[in-house]
């Protein structure tokens, strides 16, 4: 039953992927993360109220509010880092980068739960190391070095921190048993309160130099994010569903964002992308084996 869940899921973060880039293209980052996060937020209380679960989510203890706004905190971070990198990197190149958060997933949960990888795990993650290379040498056509451009780092950090995310739902869902319209609803509250703090800080340290220009996407960034996280956190909550398997076919949505880069946004250089992708796609595929 969760397979179907976290293929819709798959799919709708790649249009998610897509929308993202074309709103934070030459735009102002913060101002467009507070109101797709808000925007998101209204529509997944609005379609709670349609189904008459609205009451019914908003109802938390004093610990689960806390739990889930540290949640809220570090994807806040998660998302800044990413939305910049997003602005400063190629779709091709940075939706990739985010493809690999199943990989630090399994290392996250190696280190806390003392998972040790089997020769197969180990495979997949060095096939994933080899396809990081080969888009280190494709971003060097474009004049983007790995180990100096912000918006690898940026990129590098957001998925380390989603990463840490998906380990903590789990944790979240399972262990604390918080219900999962209760997780999102308060989730995407404490978000759009947090990014929304956080923007009127920048504003106020006089740090936002990028004009702000509202675009279509922008509501549509959030409404898509509240349906894939749906979908996510239905197949997360259900019995006997490993987490790391979840976020591999989860992030397999970087075929179709990678396809998006090529033919919305004609990006370049695209075979020895292609050739890099493949190489993560195939590393993906051999940790989901095992």
């Amino acid at each position: 039953m969760w397979i179907p869940f976290i293929l819709i899921s798959a799919a709708l973060l790649a249009v998610y992927d897509t929308a993202k880039k074309h709103s934070v293209h030459a735009n102002a980052v913060m101002p467009v993360l507070v109101l797709a996060t808000a925007c998101g937020a209204i529509s997944f209380a609005l379609a709670l109220a349609a189904a008459g679960h609205l009451r019914d989510a908003l109802v938390i203890s004093r610990t689960g509010f806390w739990l889930v706004a540290a949640k809220a905190g570090i994807v806040s971070a998660s998302w800044i880092f990413v939305y910049y990198a997003m602005r400063a990197l190629p779709l091709s190149i940075a939706a990739p980068i985010r493809a690999s958060a199943p990989l630090w997933t399994l290392a996250g949960a190696m280190l806390l739960f003392n998972e040790i990888p089997t020769p197969l795990q180990a495979l997949g993650m060095a096939v994933i190391l080899v396809g990081y290379w080969l888009f280190s040498v494709a971003g060097q056509a474009e004049g983007i070095r790995f180990t100096r451009h912000t918006g690898i780092f940026c990129a590098f950090a957001g998925t380390l921190l989603g990463a840490g995310s998906a380990l903590y739902d789990k944790y979240l869902l399972r262990t604390c048993g918080i219900e999962r319209n209760t997780l999102q609803l308060w989730f995407a509250i404490d978000l759009t309160l947090l990014l929304g703090a956080a923007l009127c800080a920048q504003r106020t340290a006089g740090l936002q130099r990028t004009r702000f220009e509202w675009r279509w996407t922008i509501p549509v960034v959030g409404v898509l994010l509240m349906a894939a996280d749906w979908f996510y956190f239905g197949a997360l909550s259900q019995e006997g569903v490993a987490i790391s398997v979840l976020s591999l076919i989860r992030r397999s949505n970087v075929a179709l964002s990678f396809a998006a880069g090529a033919l919305i946004f004609r990006e370049r250089n695209l075979r020895r992308k292609g050739a890099a992708l493949a190489a993560i796609l195939a590393g993906v595929a051999l940790l989901c084996l095992a």
